[in-house]
């Protein structure tokens, strides 16, 4: 499980003194939890990597936003910080599909739903989602998607 991945790599870089992973996973731990308390009174995923994944891509797509903003500014050692921890955090993320696969698998649920339209673009996502949500980032396949069906 990734959760267990996570909690040993803390632990090795607790014991080699390498501050910023340490920092970074604790970080990612919070995250965690707050999510585990967050499906409490929600609906969790079935699947407790869903989850963990789910709080990685988050945390991912806060600290590329962070990195633009302090690039725009003029911050380059926030930067370089902030991609410091999106390089732990990517660790534990499974492999992203590349362009090609995530047409491959538009195309497969395009097909398999007889989605032709604009319209279908809600269920050919929704579908998406649940096959391949911890393998594909949602917001470049809504792209690829709104693309597929025009």
């Amino acid at each position: 499980m990734i959760r267990d991945d996570i909690k040993a790599a803390l632990i090795t870089a607790m014991k080699g003194g390498d501050k910023a992973t340490t920092a970074t996973l604790r970080l990612v731990q919070s995250a965690i939890k707050n999510r585990d308390i967050e499906a409490r009174t929600g609906k969790a995923p079935d699947d407790d990597d869903a989850l963990v994944v789910e709080v990685l891509q988050k945390m991912v797509k806060q600290r590329r936003e962070s990195i633009e903003m302090f690039v725009k500014g003029g911050r380059q050692e926030l930067a370089d910080g902030e991609a410091a921890e999106v390089a732990v955090i990517e660790r534990f993320l499974p492999t992203q599909m590349d362009e090609a696969a995530t047409a491959a698998a538009i195309e497969a649920i395009k097909a398999e739903l007889g989605a032709v339209g604009m319209k279908d673009m809600g269920r050919v996502m929704a579908e998406l989602k649940a096959r391949h949500a911890t393998t594909l980032d949602m917001s470049k396949a809504s792209a690829a998607v709104k693309a597929a069906l025009s």
